[in-house]
């Protein structure tokens, strides 16, 4: 019986890049042949409990974008990417039927469900090694000042004065050098297409303001353009709570959410920005914000499942509504707040929303109408195409008054609209003049 070849496996989850990518540069440290895995999972394209699809056509397709452009850049360095519409368990224990695989690299993940699939995948590969890694941090977990998780604070102030104070953010991981040709293995792939995941395709929206596509080329292309070409970014803070157009924010979020891009690497970036034109606050805030990111995945480390949970990491009792006509009124604009049905309709017809719009629709569905805070956070996670489930549901909870907001605000939607919408431009933009 003829033995079979040693590779060695870097399993894509939400890393889906070759720069700064901790798995991939200690797989190719190796001698063994490096092979990429991605897989579709099709449980992420199911109806959840909440009556919405898992994963929504706007998410899926910048998704299938991404991991296209993932498999062009690993092949750019003779490294084949294998994709399948199937689940990581079944995919892995095929390959190994071919192939010894020695070691699987992987980014690690702590959510439930996330962490049942690679218990799956471990099952299944039971003489293969793995190593994990936390590479979707700014601070590193070996670096932030708590000697364990549960020493995480629960006001973010304190969190970030003390990381700032006491951690370094790690040096960017370089690309991997090109590997030799041979090691191109011959395995076939095949990318789905939304139909293949049961999804419509679509046209982008023309008033969208996210109209970009998923992958590392882009989110570099869309670094340059903000920090360099426009020099946007020192005027970020200032306009960061804009509603209407491409450059009111960074818009970083859905490539971050994918791994197209790292916080490590925009770090940088910013660090350098801010040595050749200009430091300021607007500089710093972005940083701030990618210190936000970090500090929800914290939380949901240090509070596990309890980030999914009605009570949340506060265990309060409310007397939470789950209203069928609620639902439907909410997630179609036709509450009787303008400004939350121009978001609304924002997200259902482009998978975006903008920072300020997603907290007021929040607090008007879970503090207007006191409706259960998870089916909001279950349709963001359907819809939004920068769905990260720790900011998601991290941010949910905050804003329902079960998280990490130490004042409980209530957000007074007219007051806000007046604020941000003065002129009532965002609000035509969504619901036509007829409706507004």
């Amino acid at each position: 019986m003829q033995k079979k070849q040693d590779i060695n496996v870097v399993w894509f989850r939400n890393d889906l890049r070759t720069r700064d990518q901790k798995s991939l540069q200690d797989a190719c440290q190796q001698k063994e042949p490096v092979v990429g895995v991605y897989c579709f999972d099709p449980k992420h394209y199911e109806t959840t409990k909440y009556g919405f699809k898992k994963t929504e056509k706007y998410r899926a397709k910048f998704l299938i974008e991404s991991v296209t452009q993932l498999s062009t850049n690993l092949k750019n360095l003779n490294i084949t990417l294998q994709v399948e519409h199937d689940e990581p368990a079944n995919v892995l224990k095929q390959l190994a039927e071919k192939y010894s695989i020695k070691t699987v690299f992987f980014q690690t993940e702590w959510t439930k469900e996330e962490k049942q699939v690679e218990l799956e995948v471990k099952s299944v590969l039971t003489e293969t090694n793995f190593i994990d890694n936390y590479n979707q941090f700014l601070f590193h977990p070996d670096d932030v000042p708590y000697d364990n998780f549960s020493q995480i604070p629960e006001v973010y102030t304190n969190f970030r004065k003390k990381c700032e104070k006491q951690s370094e953010v790690r040096d960017e991981i370089p690309l991997p050098e090109k590997r030799p040709e041979e090691n191109l293995l011959d395995i076939k792939t095949e990318i789905p297409s939304l139909t293949d995941l049961g999804l419509e395709e679509f046209e982008m929206d023309e008033r969208s303001a996210f109209p970009f596509q998923g992958g590392e080329n882009e989110a570099w292309e869309r670094l340059q353009h903000y920090f360099w070409d426009t020099k946007k970014l020192q005027y970020y803070k200032k306009t960061r709570n804009g509603l209407l157009g491409q450059d009111y924010s960074s818009k970083f979020s859905a490539w971050l959410a994918n791994g197209c891009i790292s916080a490590v690497s925009i770090y940088h970036e910013v660090k350098k920005f801010e040595k050749e034109i200009k430091k300021n606050q607007d500089t710093y805030w972005l940083i701030f914000e990618l210190i936000w990111r970090d500090y929800f995945k914290y939380v949901s480390l240090k509070h596990g499942n309890k980030i999914f949970q009605l009570e949340g990491i506060t265990d309060k009792n409310y007397d939470w509504g789950n209203s069928s006509k609620a639902i439907n009124q909410w997630i179609n604009g036709n509450t009787p707040e303008s400004f939350v049905n121009a978001n609304m309709i924002e997200i259902r017809e482009t998978g975006f929303m903008s920072n300020r719009g997603r907290q007021n629709v929040n607090s008007y569905w879970a503090k207007e109408w006191k409706q259960d805070w998870r089916i909001g956070a279950a349709y963001f996670e359907s819809m939004l195409v920068d769905y990260d489930v720790h900011s998601n549901w991290g941010n949910w909870m905050y804003n329902s008054g079960v998280g990490n907001d130490p004042r409980d605000r209530k957000f007074n939607i007219k007051g806000q609209a007046e604020r941000y919408d003065s002129n009532g431009k965002y609000q035509r933009t969504w619901l036509q003049d007829s409706l507004f």
